[in-house]
């Protein structure tokens, strides 16, 4: 087994080398002067199974075409099997046609993914689940559930606590998380979008007064819905909110949303590489999601139960 890396997110491929006790591939993943992207591996890997750590996140489409040209070196070295590890899989939220004549820029993706030469992909909180049919290899999608319900009964002792979805989409994760935090109820956030990154709270489905909140979502982009949730559940009576989101995006002034907010507490994992503003904030914290990443390469390399992670 290797483990190579691209450049998205070089500290969260170390921990997860450190983790399997396994040094990184020796690579060079480097642009040309008009910035296209050259891949170089040092090492021989014919007949290795091979993993490649890239989050495809900003600047997306350069992550993509390094995952992409990493992929196709290691097919053409003679790996064995080639498995694609996506911490953060961009464009995840194009998996629909939200309106005529609009692409299905998720299933594009997965496409390029596959015809590059991957055998398998590897993900984290996939935004829809529809995303793993998209690829035509086996995909594993992992939770982090597990990882934020320990922290929030660490730091909270899961007293009094509710699950709160952000919007009605999100309910099927929020339900996976109250179930891990001893059966907490449950209440939703209904929004209405006029448009893409503007978002209006109009409800709160459930009795949240005097609770301790948990926001639970996959994605925390701009960080105006999340925000506008929180305040909806001050304002029906909450005792405070704390929100744990996978995939810290924060694009904009997204930090300095979250920092003016009401929110107790934003915490997010590693799987995009977070930037000085983002640990620089006293409401930000940072959960590791390398030892849940490790593992689960690991059990593949070993050709045995990924699922059983999260029974």
């Amino acid at each position: 087994m290797k483990l190579m890396a691209g450049n998205s997110n070089l500290p969260l491929a170390r921990a997860i080398a450190d983790y399997l006790q396994l040094p990184l591939t020796k690579a060079d993943v480097r642009r040309f002067a008009d910035e296209e992207v050259f891949v170089e591996i040092h090492e021989n890997v014919r007949g290795e199974d091979v993993f490649v750590v890239q989050s495809t996140s900003y600047p997306a489409n350069d992550n993509l075409m390094e995952l992409l040209i990493c992929i196709d070196a290691l097919r053409r070295a003679s790996a064995r099997r080639i498995t694609a590890v996506t911490p953060y899989f961009g464009y995840a939220r194009q998996d629909r046609k939200p309106g005529p004549r609009t692409p299905i820029s998720a299933k594009l993706v997965a496409n390029l993914v596959t015809q590059a030469g991957a055998d398998r992909v590897l993900a984290v909180d996939l935004h829809a689940g529809q995303i793993q049919g998209f690829f035509d290899i086996p995909t594993d999608n992992l939770y982090a559930a597990p990882v934020m319900a320990a922290d929030v009964l660490e730091h909270s002792g899961g007293d009094n606590l509710m699950v709160v979805s952000p919007d009605v989409g999100g309910v099927v994760r929020a339900r996976a998380l109250a179930k891990r935090l001893n059966n907490a109820p449950l209440a939703i956030v209904d929004k209405r979008r006029d448009r893409p990154g503007v978002s209006e709270v109009m409800n709160v489905i459930g009795d949240v007064s005097g609770r301790h909140c948990i926001l639970i979502d996959d994605i925390i982009d701009s960080g105006g819905t999340l925000c506008n949730a929180a305040q909806a559940l001050i304002d029906h009576g909450a005792a405070s909110v704390a929100a744990y989101l996978t995939h810290g995006v924060l694009s904009g002034k997204a930090v300095e949303r979250v920092a003016g907010s009401v929110l107790k507490e934003l915490v997010i994992t590693d799987t995009i590489q977070p930037t000085e503003a983002t640990l620089a904030c006293a409401k930000i914290r940072v959960l590791p999601i390398a030892p849940l990443v490790g593992e689960a390469i690991r059990r593949i390399a070993d050709e045995s139960s990924v699922s059983s992670l999260f029974d």
